[in-house]
């Protein structure tokens, strides 16, 4: 029987225009102009869709800052609860005294003052924090080099967000305007400059670029050092694995992963064997960490008044990890079509977000370039960002409840518990339009054309060699001869609702 990827139509010139596919986008654009007609003329600007994009996204991180000024200008130092209130707090100011980075000391191999003994980041975030300390002049007050040391990491993350837009532009070559979705975000916007995930996420942007392009190395090099600077973009490597399974494609799925265990090497070795107790720090850290903001685990404390060991938290929500990852395994392997990579790779993720035991606001940030290439649909986007940005707010307030004494500005655990359940629940609901599409490829905005799998390199287009249930069984329909037409998975008219 013929395999249904055989069938596939080439359609790799034309570009798709979001205006006539998307309502919400359509609407979007009577700012500019309207949507795009029939007889408009595309290609006579310099300004290519991705340049487009990338100044978006440039322009959306500016007004992100622009937001953190009350904090930038005094919040930060004058008093706990008003950079709450303001909502513009930032770990980078705090770090730089608190990490020993305004005394010159060297991460991981320096002990600090305080309960934190050494540095409680990956080695190359470390090195990113290590660089814009050195970057950051020596003379003045401390309030002065904070406020500096937060301008210099702001500039370097500005290029994250850069490259994080363009990748994500690059990866689908004919929807480039899908990555307006993460330029225009407003959750990428309010929490890019919290922390140093901008560089994790860059990183792992450039390798779905990479892996698209059939480029597996460059793909494993890239997720290595993704890892090396945050913990989750190793967990791409799963759902990879069960597509390369699917369609008998090893020897890429193993230059992938030889690239990335050797550059989480080249990166961690030197550290790991110059100062042991300082590299080992961030995987202690992190196992021993008690149920912290964001998390459905802190709902269940709060609610019932007793806490939970976090030997039992960690064993807990592991193992619904690793559920979660059964069903998606399961998933890819039984699914009609084989699902594309970037959707399994925002379930995995999002997994990871929801059964962990914390939920820090910019770890939104780990989500948004995969849930642009997962489900580039405006509507379900912009309803999952709602919930995430009603996060956002609720985090900054319940602090600022907690840090107001008597007073008690701010919103109470009750209120923090509404917020959570917003973000979890926003969550959930864009990985259930991820599964019904999976499902239901049909309903797939990206593949309503004919096409397969952009992001999925040498998996577009490639012939299933292994897949289990109704899958490993097709329906007659989806068989052609080898003399009649083709058979076009998708369809070319109006997005499905």
């Amino acid at each position: 029987m013929a395999s249904p990827e055989k069938t596939m139509p080439q359609h790799d010139e034309a570009r798709v225009s979001p205006t006539r596919r998307d309502e919400i986008a359509a609407a979007g654009s009577e700012l500019i102009g309207g949507p795009l007609g029939r007889w408009a003329r595309v290609g006579g600007s310099r300004l290519t869709p991705v340049k487009v994009v990338a100044l978006v996204a440039i322009g959306m991180f500016a007004l992100g800052m622009v937001q953190k000024i009350p904090c930038y200008d005094w919040a930060w130092f004058r008093g706990t609860s008003s950079q709450y209130t303001h909502a513009c707090y930032s770990d980078i100011p705090h770090l730089f005294l608190g990490r020993g980075f305004s005394e010159g000391l060297v991460p991981y191999f320096d002990r600090l003052d305080g309960d934190m003994e050494y540095l409680e980041y990956p080695v190359l975030t470390g090195l990113f924090m290590q660089v814009a300390a050195w970057l950051t002049p020596s003379g003045g007050s401390i309030q002065h080099r904070e406020q500096i040391y937060w301008m210099v990491n702001a500039g370097m993350l500005m290029i994250c967000a850069a490259i994080i837009a363009v990748c994500v532009a690059r990866t689908h070559r004919r929807r480039p305007w899908d990555g307006l979705l993460v330029a225009l975000a407003p959750a990428f916007a309010l929490t890019a400059t919290i922390n140093w995930d901008l560089l994790a996420v860059a990183l792992t942007a450039a390798a779905m670029l990479m892996w698209s392009r059939g480029r597996a190395l460059a793909f494993g090099i890239l997720i290595g050092l993704a890892t090396a600077a945050k913990l989750y973009p190793v967990l791409l490597l799963g759902p990879l694995l069960v597509l390369c399974w699917r369609a008998g494609r090893y020897r890429e799925y193993g230059t992938a992963l030889l690239g990335a265990a050797g550059a989480w090497l080249v990166v961690n070795l030197p550290v790991m064997l110059a100062a042991p107790e300082g590299w080992k720090k961030f995987y202690t850290f992190s196992q021993e960490r008690q149920v912290d903001f964001g998390s459905f685990w802190l709902i269940i404390t709060q609610r019932t008044g007793e806490s939970i060991e976090v030997d039992t938290v960690n064993t807990y929500a592991t193992a619904l990890m690793l559920l979660a990852c059964a069903g998606i395994a399961g998933l890819a392997l039984t699914a009609p079509r084989r699902p594309r990579f970037a959707q399994l790779a925002f379930l995995v993720v999002a997994a990871f977000v929801l059964t962990n035991k914390v939920y820090s606001p910019q770890y939104v940030l780990w989500l948004i370039p995969l849930a642009a290439l997962a489900r580039p649909r405006w509507r379900d986007f912009l309803i999952w960002q709602a919930c995430e940005v009603m996060y956002f707010l609720g985090i900054w307030m319940y602090l600022a409840y907690t840090t107001s004494g008597d007073k008690h500005q701010g919103l109470p655990p009750e209120g923090y518990q509404l917020a959570i359940a917003l973000h979890l629940l926003g969550t959930l609901y864009l990985c259930a339009v991820v599964v019904r599409d999976v499902l239901m490829p049909e309903r797939d905005v990206v593949r309503q054309d004919g096409s397969d799998d952009p992001s999925g390199g040498v998996l577009d287009r490639a012939t299933d060699v292994f897949v289990l249930g109704q899958a490993a069984h097709p329906p007659r329909h989806a068989a052609h001869a080898v003399e009649g037409p083709r058979v076009e998975w998708g369809r070319t008219g109006p997005a499905a609702r």
